[in-house]
């Protein structure tokens, strides 16, 4: 595809929809504990407590779901924090929701660190406190590093989308929004609730759902989840274009990222990623820089450099892939060597500073781009359905250069390898596989023959034969203009074209050593001579 105005225009059209496209990766509020019913994971009651402060725990445990709530029974639900040594731990029940608004009642859960809610009708909770200044201050407490959990009902009622009763058919009802785009199950294996689970979201196609089995507990640390205890966490998705509902189930020690369940969800609903053509890998306009990581020769810096404008072209440095705190000055020195004048670092990651007047008039006058190493996947929770976006696009579009290494090689490619948000191991991660695509058509992966990553790209194109996939050494740089790219630096860049079978035994790649050049069209070495292959 050509990227020109038509292309641009296209993708501004694009931008209009990202309010609905956009997921919010921050995930929970804060720190959440569901229990599935029956015992509560010893490991569960251990985060809660930690979570809520340790030995300076403030624990408010409502009591409201149950039928023994107000009356003499009640003070049974303080017996399971016993073993602990917190501060307190206080019982509460507001017997109307005037009560639960009133400034008395409010007073505990403003000093309270933790927030925990007993088993029994969900649908007494949610008449109780939806909606009242109770909801408000949980979510206050939240904000302020405390710890909502609850088991049974009090795990349903994590979700603003609640069963609360119902057979095979739900009955559904509105739950306080902890626990964001999911639909929360318990007791799911011991009461056969599959079914009832999957209704819920045939109905509701735009959430996940959870069952948690009894004696079994989802941590939740805003996007990262992980399963304790004796039973396991079974997640179903939405029916979509690529087929019926498919259910995951998590054991004990499974860890979760709800932003890629999300994510995965939203994708369900939109065309199938990968197409099964991709438009050719063809940069009409600009240039790209794409390196594997390691050493950045200043040879390479001093092209990217010159491939900007010269010296006094303005050029923007995204340092995004990399964790919190962010350097104020990542690679000023790099391009300064470079020759540059003009180099401005934008650290915003969240989406109102991304979308700020100071980011997008940065961008604008961008003459070139570069995307730092780091995790994948934060390029695309930051800049993905932003104003920011087709902005980057714009700087190919006017002739400009676009460069990144290691995370910022990969992001450059069509599908995004390796952008899994718990580990960087596989090299295809649901939920985050697409790049921003400035090279259409291709998966790139990096750090390739110094990791040994290409078996990696084996299964990826097996399974996308229609992807071009590259692998890029550390050092080393493909250069793109137009559909010829250059190789330049320490190393190699290793191709896999699925175009051509795949004889057994045999490596299914072909390498091009630095000073060889590859038509990314026609799958070839630019010249007849031979290509290496390793």
């Amino acid at each position: 595809m050509r990227v020109t105005l038509l292309a641009l225009l296209v993708l501004t059209v694009q931008q209009t929809l990202a309010n609905d496209l956009y997921v919010d990766p921050v995930g929970a509020q804060g720190r959440l504990v569901i229990v599935g019913g029956g015992m509560i994971p010893t490991a569960a009651q251990g985060q809660f407590v930690a979570w809520a402060g340790g030995h300076e725990a403030k624990i408010l445990v409502v009591t409201t779901a149950s039928a023994d709530a107000g009356t003499d029974q009640q003070d049974r639900f303080a017996k399971p924090w016993d073993d602990f040594d917190v501060s307190s731990v206080i019982i509460i029940h507001a017997e109307s929701r005037e009560e639960a608004s009133s400034k008395p009642f409010l007073k505990s859960i403003q000093e309270a660190t933790g927030v925990w809610f007993v088993g029994g009708s969900q649908q007494r909770i949610i008449d109780r406190y939806l909606g009242t200044s109770f909801e408000e201050e949980l979510d206050q407490l939240l904000q302020r590093g405390g710890v909502v959990g609850g088991t049974s009902a009090g795990a349903a009622i994590q979700s603003r989308l609640a069963i609360v009763g119902g057979s095979r058919r739900p009955q559904l009802d509105t739950g306080f929004d902890l626990l964001p785009g999911a639909v929360i199950d318990q007791h799911f294996t011991e009461r056969d609730r599959l079914a009832r689970l999957q209704n819920a979201i045939r109905k509701h196609a735009t959430k996940v759902g959870l069952g948690i089995d009894e004696d079994t507990a989802l941590l939740v640390d805003r996007r990262f989840m992980k399963v304790v205890g004796a039973g396991a966490v079974t997640a179903v998705l939405p029916r979509g274009r690529k087929g019926q509902q498919e259910i995951v189930k998590y054991s004990a020690d499974s860890l979760i990222d709800l932003t890629s369940l999300r994510r995965i969800v939203r994708d369900r609903q939109l065309p199938v990623f990968p197409a099964a053509k991709m438009t050719e890998p063809i940069v009409e306009k600009g240039t790209l820089m794409i390196v594997g990581g390691g050493r950045m020769p200043l040879e390479l810096v001093k092209e990217f450099v010159a491939a900007a404008g010269g010296e006094d072209a303005h050029i923007v440095v995204l340092p995004t892939s990399m964790p919190d705190p962010l350097p104020e000055d990542y690679g000023k020195r790099m391009f300064e060597a470079g020759g540059a004048k003009n180099i401005t670092v934008l650290r915003q990651r969240e989406r109102s500073a991304v979308e700020s007047e100071e980011m997008l008039e940065a961008l604008k006058n961008a003459d070139g781009v570069w995307f730092g190493g780091g995790r994948q996947w934060r390029f695309v929770d930051a800049y993905e359905h932003t104003k920011a976006y087709p902005l980057i696009h714009a700087v190919l579009a006017k002739g400009g250069v676009i460069g990144g290494s290691s995370a910022g090689a990969s992001i450059q490619g069509d599908y995004l390898a390796r952008a899994n948000p718990l580990g960087n191991r596989d090299i295809m991660a649901p939920g985050y596989e697409k790049g921003f695509g400035f090279l259409p058509g291709s998966a790139i992966d990096q750090h390739f023959k110094q990791r040994n990553r290409f078996k990696d790209m084996t299964s990826l194109v097996d399974k996308h034969p229609q992807l071009l996939g590259i692998g890029i050494d550390e050092g080393t740089a493909l250069i793109v203009k137009g559909r010829i790219g250059a190789v330049k630096g320490d190393g190699a860049v290793h191709f896999y074209d699925r175009r051509r079978p795949v004889t057994e035994g045999e490596k299914d790649y072909v390498t091009m050593e630095s000073g060889r050049s590859y038509d990314l069209v026609d799958r070839r070495a630019v010249k007849a001579a031979t290509s290496k292959e390793e």
